[in-house]
């Protein structure tokens, strides 16, 4: 018989906010073609697979976690808010403390703990880099999203920024743009697709050099925009750091799902070097929505 799949929320600041994952606690004996079909039925964003049962009593050091993670329609290498609500319910079974997360992208550092009666979960993520786009497919991405080069913010050039997955980041100068702008679902895939895109691309509004609105276009299944972005925030971390946009240490808080009906709050701590670390909280859907 199949292990239940979880259902839970990462990020969420309200309590019908958050992005929703899905969680098998022991997919050992489950093969790809299984996984896949599960996290379509699910429907989430993502579902998270660890492949390996975690027992009660890890060894010395971190308790080791192999973990996958299917989107509706395919394997992605890395999920923030997945990786968050799959610490928080591990935390739940086998107690708060260190996990290292075996991903496609890499290890992942986990560190849970209460906090307020809460378990907040933090991951660092791989080593952040950037990437330049390819001018016609800036180009082509911003056609899209019916705006242009010219009505983005000026201090904050496009990049790809990698934490774990590639995501394009644009930073919207007006705020009402940025609230507005609409796109086609079907288009956007076709050119995320075309671009090994695996995550989300990413939108912001600076409200302050540390705080952003963020909204992450991400069309698949039924979705078209993703309420919390975990691997996206921590490669805003990356790209703040990259291009001298920040002073680190810093921490930089990120808002995002409002646009989608599930607020959402993100805490990114940004070192002077290594791993970008994002913060936030989870809990069963079924606690938090009844």
């Amino acid at each position: 018989m199949r292990p239940s799949v979880l259902r839970y929320a990462a990020f969420a600041a309200a309590p019908h906010g958050g992005n929703p994952a899905g969680i098998v606690l022991d997919a050992s004996e489950w093969s790809d073609e299984t996984m896949q079909s599960v996290a379509a039925d699910v429907g989430f964003a993502e579902t998270a697979f660890v492949t390996r049962a975690v027992g009660p009593d890890g060894d010395e050091g971190p308790r080791r976690v192999p973990i996958r993670y299917f989107s509706p329609i395919a394997e992605v290498p890395f999920c923030g808010h997945a990786t968050i609500a799959t610490a928080v319910a591990l935390a739940e079974r086998h107690g708060t403390g260190d996990y290292l997360f075996e991903t496609a992208a890499g290890p992942v550092s986990i560190a849970t703990r209460v906090e307020d009666g809460s378990i907040m979960a933090s991951f660092t993520s791989v080593e952040p880099h950037l990437e330049d786009i390819d001018p016609l497919v800036l180009e082509r991405l911003l056609g899209l999203l019916g705006t242009s080069r010219d009505r983005l913010h000026p201090a904050y050039p496009p990049r790809i920024s990698f934490a774990g997955n590639r995501h394009p980041i644009l930073v919207f100068a007006d705020r009402r743009e940025f609230d507005a702008f609409v796109f086609d679902p079907d288009a956007v895939r076709a050119l995320m697709d075309a671009e090994g895109w695996a995550g989300t691309v990413t939108t912001l509004f600076a409200e302050s050099a540390t705080r952003f609105d963020s909204r992450n276009v991400f069309p698949v299944g039924t979705l078209t925009e993703d309420p919390a972005t975990g691997s996206a925030a921590a490669s805003v971390g990356g790209y703040l750091r990259a291009l001298g946009l920040i002073e680190t240490p810093a921490r930089v808080t990120i808002t995002q799902g409002s646009h989608v009906g599930r607020p959402s709050l993100l805490m990114v701590d940004i070192p002077k070097v290594g791993g970008i670390t994002v913060t936030g909280t989870a809990r069963s859907m079924e606690d938090a929505e009844g």
